[in-house]
């Protein structure tokens, strides 16, 4: 697996003058530690949130000492979706965390074929297990679903030390028929001169 590094530096500038200068202000959370605030570089970790989601697992290259965390919050702009503040947290590689994780529905082009949709209910599914395992996302293939189905905890493919913590009987989309809109023909009236 990848190693996903973000270079941090702690934050002595006013956050106004850092987001100008193009970085993006931050807190690094540790286990039983003092919050540090940090500014990083936008690019790169807009690159990471975009490839691996707003719950990326990471290192952290702070004064050249490399830490183990996961972006805990993202913050954006309230008009221009842009990040403005992050929040990391720090934990050890064997720590046990909670998260809650963006779900990816794989084979939609499948059931549109057959008149079919899905229809989601809950986007992010809560486990617990141990940060390093944790996967970016929990996918659920659909392609195979009949109409009336319903996407539960076991159609998820999770790594066997993860545990759900939703309720077992939660349900996460579902399958539904694809409404036809039908379009009356109105015929054109052309007045009489």
């Amino acid at each position: 697996m990848e190693e996903t590094i973000i270079k941090a530096t702690v934050r002595s500038l006013n956050t106004k003058i850092a987001k100008n200068a193009g970085l993006i202000p931050g807190v690094l959370n540790g286990p039983g530690t003092a919050s540090t605030s940090i500014i990083l570089e936008s690019i790169p970790l807009n690159k990471i949130i975009a490839k691996h989601g707003k719950n990326s697992k990471l290192w952290v290259d702070l004064n050249n000492k490399k830490k183990f965390g996961y972006i805990k919050e993202v913050q954006r702009h309230p008009v221009e979706g842009k990040v403005i503040h992050v929040a990391i947290q720090m934990l050890a590689k064997d720590q046990e965390v909670k998260m809650l994780l963006p779900i990816t529905y794989h084979g939609s082009a499948e059931l549109e074929h057959r008149l079919l949709q899905l229809q989601v209910y809950k986007s992010e599914i809560k486990v617990s297990g141990i940060g390093a395992n944790m996967p970016d996302s929990v996918v659920a293939d659909v392609s195979e679903k009949v109409f009336g189905d319903n996407i539960t905890a076991i159609d998820f493919h999770l790594p066997k030390e993860l545990i759900i913590l939703d309720s077992e009987d939660e349900i996460y989309a579902g399958i539904k028929a694809i409404k036809e809109v039908l379009v009356e023909e109105t015929e054109e009236v052309t007045p009489a001169l």
